[in-house]
């Protein structure tokens, strides 16, 4: 399907649009390249963890050139999450063509101005991002909140796919009962996303990282506690992110977050970076303000206004330009229906390492219905090492046992091993940054086959209270 969508003329009769709509400039600075921006008479950030509309009342897509803006696309309903190829041709974004339609995932062809719809879903989709090898992730509607999904973009691959288990067609990437939601690709062409911490059962705003095929999901960083959302990958590879009252960092050489020295104000979450190294974000002064589109090098004392717009939220910058792609990955999946893990030393974690090796280590799934079910346990051997097969693509958790079978450790949260996966964990909830000792554990000295805990004979999980967790 195709519809013909008439963009006007960013140039032409700007001024009567300025007065009809309470758009404010600002005086200095303006970036050279375009940007567009998600204005809406309400924004309520964080919504999107919780389920929720973020924009209740409707959006609206705007380019914004040299302080001035006009509307993106014509003839929607409402239009919001704008995110440019990689070519800087064409746009994909949520859309509503009617009031009471479902948000869905259309493409705008900016040469001819002609609007595709993308794909059809039988629930909100918003929140796509272009991936690398012709396919896109967006966040789809499901009971529980939003989970993660990809497909085809709609145009042919440039390259042979990498990831032959990633596709064809639409497949899920993220396999838990609670909220995901994509904030960016990252240069190496894993996911950014933001779900509740514990993954899949907390509360608490974080960000995680997914291969293109659903597999190695991880903490960005591990030093949990403050909430923080809205990741964006800088030139520089490092992320920044806010806590709504601040900015922070990742950076590669640092095991947690770094803070940023920015003016006080309430940041949205997602910014862009122009070529100068400023900063376009979104932020206000307060939660009585409204969102507007700030300019900020880094180091200045102040924010500059580059637009505000009387009685709208100004949130979602992005450059309306070319950009570098991602790297493409190939998959490690095998055509399996489980998925193995191998632990190296269960006693380690950044809550502190047991003092003593557990017997056992016992695998927790979850259900349908939100019951814990217990799949089975393993012997961990002397060095904390065990290696299991588990059920694939839904939520699972492991348990540290003592000899009598009491819980010395159990992880607070969930995460999941696609099928075909094979992962490693140098222990529990360790961390991305730490490496593991170079050696051979010793339950591949004594086997190089997995104990099953794929779950044949399922029994419903105990609620201990544990004295420690991750």
């Amino acid at each position: 399907m195709r519809i013909r969508a008439r963009v006007p003329a960013i140039l032409g009769s700007i001024a009567l649009l300025i007065l009809i709509c309470g758009f404010a400039l600002g005086p200095a600075q303006i970036p050279a390249v375009p940007a567009i921006v998600t204005a809406a008479p309400v924004y309520e950030p964080l919504a999107e963890l919780r389920g929720r509309e973020r924009f209740p009342q409707g959006a609206q897509l705007l380019v914004v050139r040299d302080g001035k803006a006009v509307p993106l696309v014509e003839g929607f309903a409402a239009t919001a999450d704008a995110d440019v190829s990689f070519d800087g041709k064409s746009v994909l974004f949520a859309g509503k063509q009617a009031s009471g339609d479902l948000w869905q995932i259309w493409e705008l062809t900016l040469e001819n101005r002609s609007v595709r719809k993308v794909i059809t879903t039988a629930t909100d989709a918003e929140r796509p991002f272009y991936l690398p090898g012709g396919r896109m992730v967006w966040a789809q509607r499901a009971p529980w909140g939003f989970q993660l999904e990809s497909a085809e973009d709609g145009h042919p691959p440039a390259h042979a796919p990498l990831n032959p288990t990633a596709g064809p067609g639409v497949l899920p990437l993220t396999y838990m009962q609670a909220s995901a939601f994509p904030a960016g690709v990252l240069a190496d062409g894993r996911i950014l996303f933001e779900a509740g911490f514990p993954l899949g059962s907390g509360t608490t705003p974080e960000l995680y990282l997914v291969y293109a095929d659903g597999s190695g999901v991880e903490s960005y960083r591990c030093d949990h506690g403050r909430a923080r959302w809205g990741g964006t990958q800088l030139a520089s590879g490092d992320v920044v992110f806010t806590h709504g009252d601040s900015l922070a960092r990742f950076t590669s050489p640092v095991a947690h977050e770094v803070k940023i020295d920015a003016p006080r104000a309430e940041y949205a979450g997602a910014m862009a970076e122009t070529a100068s190294g400023a900063w376009l974000v979104s932020a206000r002064a307060g939660a009585g303000a409204r969102f507007a589109l700030k300019l900020w090098k880094p180091g200045a004392a102040a924010l500059e206004t580059v637009l505000a717009v009387s009685g709208k939220d100004i949130v979602e910058p992005v450059l309306l330009a070319p950009r570098t792609p991602p790297r493409r990955h190939p998959s490690g999946l095998h055509p399996w229906d489980y998925a193995n893990m191998l632990a190296l030393d269960a006693r380690l974690s950044r809550e502190g390492d047991l003092k003593k090796v557990p017997a056992s280590v016992r695998l927790e799934t979850m259900t349908a219905g939100g019951q814990t079910m217990v799949t089975g346990t393993a012997p961990v051997e002397a060095d904390g090492s065990f290696f299991v097969k588990v059920p694939a693509d839904q939520p699972i958790r492991f348990a540290l046992l003592d000899e009598k079978g009491a819980v010395l450790r159990r992880e607070h949260g969930w995460f999941w091993i696609r099928q075909g996966e094979q992962r490693i964990c140098v222990g529990c909830h360790t961390g991305p940054e730490r490496s593991s000792e170079n050696r051979v554990p010793d339950v591949l000295l004594r086997t190089t086959t997995p104990v099953d805990l794929t779950g044949s004979a399922q029994t419903e999980a105990s609620p201990q209270k544990t004295p420690g967790g991750n």
